[in-house]
């Protein structure tokens, strides 16, 4: 079975470790002893509680069929007379949007603000780290 180091579940949660801590102290977050006396978290109970974390925070449309959402703030946009591009960083993840300049002007995207990437893709591609 899969446990991860405080510092590991941070970083998957997107979070400090002391914020980590803070959330196992609490009971909100479930954490054992490992072999060396460090507190470690399962990786069933880690992506539980992930599931219940992106649960509580989801902002969504009223309809919609998309259901990868990336909530980040907005680090670029370089706009022309047709076309714009739209940098969001959300936790690690670097997100590029190609839109209208239009809706960037409509949606009164500048940097700085918060967004939300929404993602709808017939492809996936799943990899495992070494």
């Amino acid at each position: 079975m899969t446990a991860f180091r405080i510092s590991e579940a941070a970083e998957l949660l997107g979070v400090s470790a002391d914020t980590v801590r803070r959330w196992v102290d609490a009971g909100r977050l479930a954490a054992v002893r490992d072999g060396y006396g460090h507190r470690v978290i399962e990786g069933v109970d880690l992506a539980g509680f992930a599931r219940s974390q992106a649960g509580e925070q989801e902002e969504r449309s009223e309809h919609s069929s998309a259901r990868n959402r990336l909530r980040g703030i907005v680090t670029a946009v370089a706009k022309d007379t047709v076309m714009a591009q739209v940098d969001i960083q959300a936790g690690p993840f670097r997100m590029v949007s190609l839109m209208s300049r239009e809706a960037v002007d409509e949606l009164d995207l500048q940097v700085g603000s918060i967004a939300v990437a929404v993602i709808k893709s017939t492809t996936v591609v799943v990899e495992k780290p070494r």
